[in-house]
């Protein structure tokens, strides 16, 4: 089984323009945070990971995986770990026999406790900001002491450094980095410069 990136930050990108694949792949390399999950969600998704992937310099995950064919597609074009938005014990059944990490979705105990019955002990829980993720930590860290979590929707830079201090949580993935790409791959590495800086504790939000 290969391991997981061990960036406590990982980059979503939706690329919804395939000209700024390669800015969000310089700008994250030049930068210093060389990984990112690519969103599955359109028709760019699957060529961005396949071309991210070739540079050989990046850690990429495919994102917003939702079958077992999606997620074949995703390790075939040079995905490194998947990461799911629910909890499919199909889907982290093929990844894991693949020998690839996967860190699927879950928000309730229920989800929790079928995903540790799957024998996981990385979860992203998601939607965190609609469900007050903070709060659902604390309760979670309580109960399940052996799981880490990756909370995904709602975390910006004003709450980053909330996020990153939880000790229930191993990672924090969010899509404002990559959403500078139009603007090019200086942006891009100054948004993750910046990021960088608040998880150091180094910059205020």
């Amino acid at each position: 089984m290969l391991p997981l990136p061990s960036h406590r930050l990982v980059p979503l990108a939706s690329i919804g323009d395939p000209d700024h694949i390669d800015a969000i792949g310089d700008g994250l390399t030049a930068g210093g945070l060389p990984v990112v999950e690519v969103a599955l969600r359109g028709a760019h998704g699957m060529p961005a990971v396949k071309r991210l992937a070739a540079r050989g310099d990046l850690h990429v995950g495919a994102g917003t995986v939702l079958s077992v064919d999606l997620a074949r597609r995703a390790l075939d074009a040079g995905a490194t770990f998947v990461v799911t938005p629910g909890l499919d014990p199909e889907v982290v059944g093929y990844v894991s026999d693949a020998g690839f990490p996967v860190i699927p979705g879950v928000l309730t105990p229920t989800e929790v406790q079928a995903a540790m019955a799957l024998g996981l002990d990385r979860l992203k829980l998601f939607p965190a900001g609609v469900f007050d993720g903070l709060a659902l930590l604390d309760a979670y860290g309580d109960v399940y002491r052996g799981v880490r979590f990756m909370p995904s929707g709602g975390v910006r830079p004003q709450n980053l450094a909330a996020h990153l201090a939880h000790p229930a949580v191993f990672a924090v993935s969010g899509s404002w980095i990559t959403a500078a790409a139009p603007q090019g791959a200086g942006a891009v590495a100054s948004a993750v410069r910046a990021a960088l800086g608040i998880a150091d504790g180094r910059n205020a939000a």
